[in-house]
């Protein structure tokens, strides 16, 4: 049995926080603006109500259903990998497993919308000029915010490789008993 204090996994409170401020964002959203009505909040930031049965940007959108099993597939597959991972971390690694933890939590907030309604929630839209940029959400902010704090971990040569790889290039030290006199 691992111990969560000992590696990545006691990082999974974020991932927690994530998927309830993302729900009770999203909650807000749909029940307090009308479908597809641009709210200005200040100039160049929106908030607009918009069913996205894709993903990312829409992507797949009109695809007829078969998207949405897709996507909550790969998202397990994801959150499972990067569950896998951190349990692997050592404690140490922070900002690592902080970056996984904000990624996981935006993925499931994601596809829980996917498993309840069938299509993800977005209601922020920020504009530049007179282009609006794709509608999101929270949770898609927190998949943005891990991943550009992986790329940091990598710029910095922070934990790019796993506690086992990094063991298998140590020299080996034998032990007394494989000591030939």
């Amino acid at each position: 049995m691992y111990k969560v204090t000992n590696n990545g996994l006691r990082w999974l409170w974020i991932t927690a926080l994530v998927v309830v401020f993302d729900q009770w964002s999203k909650h807000l959203a749909d029940t307090r603006l009308a479908y597809g009505v641009p709210n200005e909040i200040f100039p160049g930031f929106n908030l607009t109500l918009a069913y996205n049965r894709g993903a990312s940007w829409g992507f797949l959108h009109g695809a007829s259903g078969w998207q949405r099993w897709l996507f909550v597939g790969l998202t397990v597959f994801i959150c499972v990998v990067l569950i896998n991972w951190l349990r692997r971390l050592p404690a140490d690694a922070r900002w690592l497993a902080a970056s996984f933890t904000f990624i996981i939590g935006g993925a499931l907030g994601n596809v829980w919308d996917r498993l309840q309604l069938g299509y993800v929630v977005d209601f922020i839209q920020v504009v530049f000029g007179s282009w609006p940029f794709p509608t999101f959400n929270i949770a898609d902010s927190a998949i943005s915010i891990g991943a550009v704090m992986l790329i940091i971990d990598y710029l910095r040569g922070g934990y790019s490789r796993l506690p086992a790889d990094a063991e298998q290039d140590q020299p080996h030290t034998p032990s007394k008993g494989e000591i030939n006199d």
